[in-house]
């Protein structure tokens, strides 16, 4: 892995549609994986016998076109969540500077742990709908799975959702990489 901190942040502008604007979804079960409600960490525990977050950065950025144009700067953190100490997923956070003073101590203090712990914790925070992406060969998920000697020539997948908290919101984006999107094509349809 030729991953440093010097090529954070990762994240990078795209086009995310509602799942029913899509013509042509993945196949199942990635595409139950995408649209699933409830913590990516809790199913991702369930392929596995470790889990684990490395997170590639976190900073009060300027947010990428698109992400929130009324925000001068948004708290970005940006993880891969493993399993047996494999990348399955990229995962982006964005959180306005507002909520973010507001709740600093919690994510600040997340170090390794999954923000899936914290959304999911208690009933603070309220998910809003899914929207989907797909990866082209040219996009900076592509360049960070070959960087991780994914590489395939395969379009990646990923999801983002909106968490509220009170009047403010964050977002969650998450992108499967390429041995994500192989073990889940291999898993049964049974819900997890």
């Amino acid at each position: 892995m030729n991953l440093t901190s010097l090529s954070f942040p990762y994240g990078e502008s795209i086009s995310w549609f509602s799942p029913d604007k899509i013509p042509q979804l993945p196949a199942s079960p990635l595409k139950e994986w995408l649209l699933a409600n409830g913590s990516l960490t809790k199913r991702l525990k369930g392929c596995g016998e470790r889990f684990e977050v490395k997170v590639l950065g976190e900073d009060l950025l300027a947010p990428l076109e698109g992400e929130y144009p009324e925000q001068e700067q948004v708290w970005v953190r940006e993880v891969l969540l493993c399993v047996d100490g494999v990348p399955w997923v990229f995962a982006r956070t964005l959180i306005p500077s507002s909520l973010f003073s507001y709740k600093k101590k919690e994510f600040i203090n997340l170090g390794t742990r999954s923000l899936g712990e914290l959304l999911y914790s208690n009933n603070e925070f309220q998910q809003g709908k899914i929207e989907l992406a797909q990866f082209s060969q040219h996009t900076r998920l592509m360049q960070l799975a070959k960087e991780l000697d994914q590489g395939t020539k395969e379009s990646l997948w990923g999801r983002r959702r909106q968490f509220r908290f009170q009047n403010q919101q964050m977002l969650v984006i998450e992108s499967f990489l390429p041995q994500a999107q192989q073990h889940i094509a291999q898993l049964s349809l049974t819900p997890h």
